[in-house]
């Protein structure tokens, strides 16, 4: 549909980014939000929407997204509320080369559904030797760099790999985990993978990685975001950081929000995640740190073939869907916490817009028209049937959750409606 007037009426305003929470209507014209309140002089609507008991937000905002199919997983973003979203380099090519950058680009401006936002390789093939052409892939349309779940063994690399950065203003993006520390862990080093006999992972794999890329970042001035925090001891290193004044940002996937390791119950490979679900009380520090501010929250969508899961839980594949319940599992954070919901909407909308530097989270006048509707109030059963994603893993399937999405507007086209 290719509305270019349109008028949304009596929905419930809700724009962390410019503190707007009210019920007023929102008048659209070619592609961006022409007004709030009153229509703009000689405004006629092509369609209007009668949002009576609906909430309306920016677009959701999403740092790491990984696309299998294109196609189906930017319908399952849009399906979600989300109107942007960043995609790791961890392809299939990796994103290291300019042609290969301009080719999704293009591809997901055909498709017309949600924005994407190609994160480079920092080194050539994420192979950790060589750096990648980092100037012609952001001509290409890179917002940044990142390695994805690759290490950079060489700490001289990574530090050439920062100041190229920095001299050029890119930003870069690390998921901090020692690989040696890490080295066939599975799941967190605590008390269930003692009992059920995994591998750990102690938190010191994601301390040391931390406490390495801040050291260097210090060094560089490169603006650093570290992505998928899972530890009470890495929230403490980010905050001491941005205390001192370091340009460092981090963000929390949504699983580990709710989540800890008891989850994984009986090998339930469901919950099998990279980092690893951690200790209760490192679930409840990650959410004093979105609560704060300090993170964003990110869906870490992950999806993943069935029979990638349907093997022991060691084997199995990490990482889970999560794109069409961002919304959801938020608006639950946020009950559970007490938190107003312009505060949870902050962490999803205009927070990681402002992670990745790009024109999105706001509903100011002027801005594009990317809009999510959702009904606060609407409870739905969690199932492989209900999310359009090719990856039904999740460990919150049977779960009933409130939030639905019942209509996503990216530029001024109504591009979901359920």
């Amino acid at each position: 549909m290719n509305e270019q007037l349109l008028h949304i009426r009596n929905a419930h305003l809700i724009d962390p980014k410019n503190g707007l929470d009210a019920c007023l209507d929102l008048f659209i014209v070619d592609g961006r939000i022409a007004a709030i309140g009153q229509p703009p002089t000689g405004f006629a609507a092509e369609r209007q929407i009668d949002a009576k008991g609906l909430i309306a937000c920016p677009g959701l905002v999403d740092l790491s997204t990984r696309l299998g199919g294109i196609e189906t997983e930017l319908a399952a973003a849009v399906a979600g509320g989300v109107t942007s979203l960043a995609c790791p380099p961890d392809t299939k090519p990796p994103l290291d080369e300019p042609g290969l950058v301009e080719r999704l680009v293009r591809r997901s401006e055909t498709l017309g559904l949600a924005r994407v936002y190609p994160i480079g390789a920092l080194t050539q093939q994420l192979a950790g030797e060589k750096l990648a052409e980092m100037n012609s892939l952001t001509r290409a349309g890179c917002i940044g760099f990142s390695q994805a779940k690759h290490p950079i063994v060489d700490t001289q690399l990574l530090l050439r790999a920062m100041q190229y950065a920095a001299t050029f203003g890119y930003k870069v993006r690390l998921r901090p985990q020692d690989q040696f520390l890490a080295r066939e862990g599975v799941a967190h080093d605590g008390e269930v993978a003692s009992r059920l006999g995994l591998t750990g992972i102690p938190v010191s794999a994601e301390t040391v990685a931390i406490a390495t890329a801040l050291q260097l970042a210090a060094q560089t001035n490169v603006r650093l975001h570290l992505s998928r925090l899972s530890s009470a001891a890495g929230v403490a290193l980010i905050r001491t950081a941005r205390h001192a004044g370091m340009p460092v940002s981090c963000d929390v996937s949504i699983h580990h929000l709710h989540l800890s390791e008891m989850d994984i119950g009986y090998f339930d490979s469901n919950a099998r995640f990279d980092p690893p679900l951690r200790a209760s009380s490192d679930r409840d520090a990650l959410r004093v740190a979105v609560r704060d501010g300090l993170a964003a929250i990110c869906s870490d969508h992950t999806p993943v073939d069935a029979d990638g899961k349907q093997l022991p839980f060691a084997e199995a594949l990490p990482g889970a869907s999560g794109l069409e319940l961002l919304l959801p599992l938020t608006l639950l954070w946020a009950k559970q916490a007490k938190l107003p919901l312009v505060l949870a909407l902050a962490r999803i909308t205009c927070d990681p817009a402002a992670i990745l530097g790009i024109e999105a989270g706001s509903l100011a006048i002027g801005s594009a028209a990317d809009i999510c509707l959702f009904d606060p109030d609407e409870s739905w059963r969690v199932t492989p049937e209900a999310l359009r994603s090719q990856g039904k893993n999740t460990p919150f399937l049977g779960y009933e959750v409130s939030g639905r999405t019942r209509m996503t507007v990216v530029g001024g086209r109504i591009v979901f409606e359920a």
